[in-house]
This record gives C-alpha cells, structure tokens and sequence, in this order.
C-alpha cells in the first residue's frame, strides 16, 4: 500500500476528547479515495457506493501527522474497490483500517457505465510502502 496524503491534525480537527474526530477523518479518506478512483479509472464522473466497516484501531491527537494509504483490490465492470489504512506517520502506528470502499464510474447523464479497466493503471513516481 502506498501512503500519498498526509495530514496535520490541528486543534480544529479534535472532538469533545481530545483525538481526531472521526468524521473529519472519513471525510478526508473520502476525498482521498474518491481521487485515486478517478485517477484510475481516467473518469471525473465517480460516486461512493459502499464503505465496509470502519475499524477505528487508535486515535490521534492535535500536532500528530497521519498519512492515508490507498489501494485498488478489484476492478468490477462499473465499478472499482479499495482499501484503506490511516497511520501515525512517525510512529507507523495504525489509527484506522477499512477493508472495502467501492466507488461507481458514472457516464454524462449520472448512469452506471463500465470503465474498461482491469489492473492498476497509474502509479504515482516515488512509489515506495
């Protein structure tokens, strides 16, 4: 898995306890994984359709820098399945693990359409794990 996006947790991102709040790091895997669908897929027009659970595994705290890693798993006729995993960036510690997003490649008029691809087909330079 490739980790690309990093982010700095600051004082805004915090709930009631201290740590991350969970919606703002769904929202920002969200952004994250919409983006590497369309990269693959060469397509702006792509939808959420199904995130599997969510495995909140450690938290994190204002000043901490995390990172997403993204995957694709499978490619379907329309649609393309990821994995995720959110981590500390200095520790390496896993803060957050989700084993199936699935997103929907979409024509002009909104309709499921395939995509005609089948492996991963853009690889960012630098790739390391």
């Amino acid at each position: 898995m490739n980790f690309h996006t990093r982010k700095w947790v600051k004082p805004e991102d915090l709930n009631p306890n201290g740590t991350l709040f969970g919606g703002t790091l769904l929202r920002w895997i969200d952004e994250e994984a919409v983006i590497y669908a369309i990269v693959q897929l060469g397509n702006s027009k792509i939808v959420t359709k199904f995130i599997s659970e969510i495995n909140f595994v450690s938290s994190a705290k204002a000043g901490d820098i995390i990172e997403l890693g993204i995957q694709a798993t499978h490619f379907g006729t329309t649609s393309i399945t990821l994995t995720c995993e959110v981590r500390n960036k200095i520790t390496r510690k896993s803060i957050l693990t989700i084993d199936k997003l699935v997103f929907v490649n979409l024509d002009e008029a909104g309709n499921p359409t395939p995509h005609g691809k089948t492996e991963i087909t853009y690889a960012f330079a630098g790739d390391r794990p």
